[in-house]
Formats: C-alpha cells, sequence, structure tokens
C-alpha cells in the first residue's frame, strides 16, 4: 500500500469512480431492455429513499475519520489516530442499525408519500416492498464507509478506490444474472427481477468489504505499529474520540442529506406535477426516470470527477490546514477547482452535444428522454461545483456558512420546483424541464456566493485560477465549434443503436484530439500534469 500526493489521489480516484460509471452504465442496456418503463421506476423509487438513508448513515462518520485521521496523523498522535477507527466502527454500525429500523417500519409511508394517487403499474405496495429489501444494505454499507474513511484518512486512495470498483461489478453481475433468470429464463414477473436489482447493493457491499479487510490484514505491519502514547494523548478519553467524531460528522451528515434531499424533491413533486400540468403518468415517469435514474447514471460519469476530487481533497487540505499553511491550502484548492472544470466541462458539453446518439446507444430512441437529457446534463456541472466548494468548506471550519448555502438552496429548490415546471409548461419548453431548471439556479448562486466567500475568508487569490479558467473555456468553444462544423458534413440523425454509436465514437474521438491540443497549444496541460514524454516525441511541447 502506497502513498501519494492530492493530484495522484485525485486522478486515481477519479480514473476509479469512471470506470464504476462506466461499468454502471454498461449494465444499463441490458437492463433496460428486460424491464418495462413502470419496473425502471420502481427501481428509481427504492433507490432515491435508500441514497437519503444511505447518506445519514454512512457519509457523515467516514468523511469524519478521513478527516480526524488525517488531522493526528500530522500532529503524529498515532495512538489515538488509530482508536479513532474502532470507535467510529462501534458508532457507524448503531446508526445504520437505526436507518435499517426506520426503513422497515415506515416503507409504507414513504411509499404512499411517492406516488401518491397517481394509476399505473406500480402500486403502494410495490413501492414499500422494494425499500425494505434495498434497506438491508444499511446493515453492510457503513461499516464498508468507515473503513475506506480509515484507510483515505492515511493517505492510502487507490485501495479504497479499488473497493469501488469491485463493489460496482458484483452489484452489476448481481443484477443482470438476476435478471435474466427471473425475466428470460423462468419468466416471473418483472417486480421480483427489480427486487434482486435492489439486494445487490447489499451483497456487492459486503464483497468489497471483504477485500479491503483482507487488504489491511495483508498490510497489518503498517496499521498494527506500536507507538509511543504521547503525554498529550493520554488526556484524550473514548468519550472525547466520540464526541469529536460526532461533532465533525453531523454537518457532513446534515450536508449530505440535504444534497440527497434533491433527489427526493424531485421524487416528491415530479410526477404529481406533470400530472397535474396534464401530462400522461407515462411522460411524467419517464421524465422522473431520466432525472432520477438513467440520465443521472449519464450524468454521475461527469459527477465521479467532483467525487474524486473531494476524496483526495479533504485529507489533505485538512493536515495542512491544521499546521496552518494556508498557502498550501489556497495552492490545493484553486489546482482542485482547475482540475474540476478542466475535465467536466468538456465531457459535459461532448455528451450534451451527442446527447440523441448516447442516448440510443443505451436505451434506444425516446424523444421525451432525449429531451429531457439534453438539459440535465447541465446539472452534472453545477452539482460538481458545489460538491467539491462544500466539502471544502467543511474542510477548513467553514461548516456553518456551507450548511446555510445548501440549506437555503434546499428549500429554494423544494419550494420553486412545481412553480418552474408551470413555467416552462406556459413558455412553451415544456414543463418536464422545469424540475433541471430550477436545479441548475439553485445550485449556481450559493456556488458563487461560497467562491466569494473563501476568497474573502483566507484572503486566497484567484488570478491564476481566472487566467487559467478562461484557456480553458476557450480550448472547450473551439472544440465546440470544430464539432458543429463536422456535424454538417456528417449529420447526427441514426436513430439505430449501431449507427448512434459510430457517431459517438467518431464525434468522440474529434472532440478529445481537439481539446487535448488545445490544452497543450495553451500551456494548460503542462502546468497540471507536468512534462510529458509522449508530447516531447510528437514535438507539443520543448
Amino acid at each position: 500500500m502506497k502513498k501519494r500526493n492530492v493530484l495522484q489521489n485525485s486522478m486515481i480516484a477519479t480514473v476509479c469512480i469512471i470506470l464504476c460509471k462506466i461499468i454502471g452504465l454498461i449494465y444499463v442496456i441490458p437492463f433496460n431492455a428486460m424491464i418495462s418503463t413502470s419496473a425502471g421506476a420502481l427501481y428509481s423509487y427504492a433507490y432515491n429513499i435508500y441514497v437519503i438513508f444511505l447518506s445519514l448513515s454512512t457519509t457523515g462518520i467516514p468523511l469524519a475519520v478521513s478527516k480526524i485521521v488525517s488531522e493526528y496523523d500530522s500532529l503524529e498522535y498515532y495512538n489515538t489516530r488509530d482508536r479513532v477507527y474502532s470507535t467510529s466502527m462501534k458508532l457507524i454500525f448503531l446508526i445504520g442499525l437505526l436507518c435499517f429500523v426506520v426503513m422497515v417500519v415506515f416503507a409504507h409511508p414513504m411509499a404512499s408519500l411517492i406516488i401518491g394517487d397517481a394509476v399505473g403499474n406500480n402500486t403502494v405496495d410495490d413501492v414499500a416492498n422494494v425499500i425494505r429489501i434495498i434497506s438491508l444494505a444499511l446493515l453492510i454499507v457503513p461499516p464498508l464507509s468507515v473503513v475506506r474513511g480509515y484507510l483515505q484518512g492515511h493517505n492510502y486512495i487507490t485501495e479504497s478506490s479499488i473497493s469501488n470498483v469491485i463493489e460496482q461489478f458484483v452489484r452489476v453481475v448481481v443484477i443482470l444474472v438476476g435478471c435474466i433468470l427471473v425475466i428470460k429464463v423462468f419468466h416471473l414477473d418483472e417486480k421480483i427481477a427489480i427486487g434482486i436489482a435492489v439486494f445487490s447493493a447489499a451483497v456487492s457491499a459486503f464483497a468489497s468489504y471483504l477485500y479491503l479487510k483482507y487488504k489491511m490484514f495483508k498490510n497489518k505491519e503498517q496499521f498494527d505499529c506500536k507507538y509511543k502514547i504521547k503525554d498529550a494523548e493520554k488526556k484524550i478519553t473514548g468519550k472525547m474520540i466520540a464526541k469529536d467524531i460526532l461533532l465533525c460528522a453531523l454537518p457532513f451528515i446534515v450536508v449530505e442529506v440535504l444534497k440527497s434531499a434533491y433527489a427526493s424533491v424531485d421524487t416528491v413533486t415530479i410526477v404529481r406535477g406533470l400530472t397535474n400540468l396534464g401530462y400522461s403518468v407515462l411522460d411524467a415517469e419517464t421524465t422522473f426516470s431520466v432525472i432520477a435514474t438513467w440520465g443521472n447514471k449519464l450524468c454521475t460519469v461527469v459527477i465521479s470527477v467532483a467525487i474524486g476530487i473531494s476524496m483526495s481533497l479533504i485529507p489533505s487540505v485538512a493536515g495542512e490546514f491544521i499546521k496552518g499553511n494556508i498557502k498550501k491550502v489556497n495552492e490545493q484548492y484553486c489546482s482542485s477547482m482547475l482540475l474540476l472544470l478542466i475535465t467536466t466541462l468538456p465531457m459535459t458539453l461532448g455528451i450534451f452535444f451527442l446527447a440523441q446518439p448516447v442516448w440510443i446507444v443505451f436505451y434506444g430512441y425516446d424523444y421525451l428522454s432525449i429531451e429531457v437529457f439534453k438539459l440535465y446534463i447541465f446539472q452534472a456541472i453545477t452539482f460538481s461545483f458545489f460538491s467539491v466548494i462544500i466539502s471544502f468548506c467543511q474542510t477548513v471550519g467553514k461548516t456553518k456558512i456551507a450548511l446555510i448555502s445548501l440549506f437555503i438552496s434546499f428549500i429554494l429548490n423544494a419550494i420553486f420546483n412545481i412553480p418552474f415546471m408551470h413555467l416552462c409548461h406556459y413558455l412553451g419548453f415544456g414543463g418536464y424541464q422545469g424540475a433541471t431548471v430550477c436545479t441548475l439556479i439553485t445550485q449556481i448562486l450559493p456556488s458563487l456566493f461560497l467562491i466569494i466567500y473563501i476568497k474573502k475568508a483566507f484572503n486566497f487569490h484567484y488570478r491564476s485560477l481566472i487566467i487559467n479558467s478562461l484557456k480553458i473555456i476557450l480550448c472547450n468553444v473551439v472544440m465546440m465549434i470544430v464539432l458543429y462544423l463536422v456535424k454538417l458534413i456528417y449529420p447526427i440523425d441514426s436513430i439505430g443503436r449501431l449507427g448512434a454509436l459510430v457517431e459517438c465514437v467518431v464525434y468522440g474521438i474529434i472532440g478529445v484530439l481537439v481539446y487535448m491540443f488545445m490544452l497543450v497549444k495553451t500551456g494548460l496541460f503542462k502546468e497540471l500534469f507536468g512534462n510529458s514524454r509522449l508530447l516531447k516525441k510528437f514535438k507539443l511541447i520543448k
């Protein structure tokens, strides 16, 4: 097990997370082909509720563990650092157990809240059943997340990232094998297949947990070392450690629950809002499925960059911040923001440009779904920046302002989601675009506010970040101009999977080559990644 710097950790974590998302996207093609739209919606209902409780039970303590372990490591309080792990495991299991009980007991009321009086193929009992099944994962995922947080706090990002890949791979295998057996072999009700699909969350988490425990056992000399206990450490009791973990975790929990609540707002409002406007239940559920599941899966390829950056940024910034090295924190923050922009912007614009062929490749042609997805993909950028900025604020002790910003954003989103559906409907844009427009606005405004606040609070310098950001925007403008010029010669009009795949490959290669060429010529590539032998070989840099 090897420790790496912030940029290396960000890249490794990002690559592994993107690989997870790719695996998740590939399985969607056969999975979506085997199930109906209503079954897809049923799958979405269960996962959106599960994500809220998952955030409550897993996000806070693991991130707190990562932060606290890194801080104690910087202070050379090695014995206390290791005690944090055992204490957090006990706490997280109790929290996960409590969330599991709540989901099982209140599954029926939650199901009623989701679908209301809408008449379709899914009943309240169907939704309640899948909620109860997926709740089993809450007995396994929380301890798994603490192990990951502990390793990240030690700056072992690779093993934690690989465990994510293992978890995703096992989950996909269970989903596809289960669906094939239920639907194609035994010809049973597809709702049974959805039950197996959501149960895969528990099976895959267990497989990932076993991998990490094996890696820790194999490298136990790195974790079982006996350190001399410092005098200052002797005063730190178990109760103090538990209190420290909970106080540090609470803001993370609230933040992640509020992030997940964005999805819950859509879950509660989209179907009801669109059916009240006169849209059919099918159109309403199609819109919801795009935003909650199928379109969201494509968006997460972009969002995974933000997850990878946050994963490596928190322990690194925490260590430098507790030492008082604000200049280094400024550099890490700006580098992370630049890396985020340099990756998410071209990915988002590329997917927007290829929205129709991308959707056809994964799900087949559906006009409404493609129209919803074209706008929804931009939420990947706003959510990515909002998430990274919020994580940074929490790490440097500005949790209060982060919570206030996120809470106001959530409240505005909850209040204006349905009104924006009405506004878009009456303006002729389609009521199905209202939820996305509302989300974009309520994420952009607080992000801008926090960027300004961070600059003033720490006297950060943004000059180089602004200059490089303008260069990145220029690179993307050139890329898009070239793609639209090529489109005049080679139109995007295929409605078959093979033709759409060819269009994605051709335009994808052109876009990547143009963008990389522009990055090299503007000097951005060298600034971020240093000299490259490959670039020197082709005489792109000296």
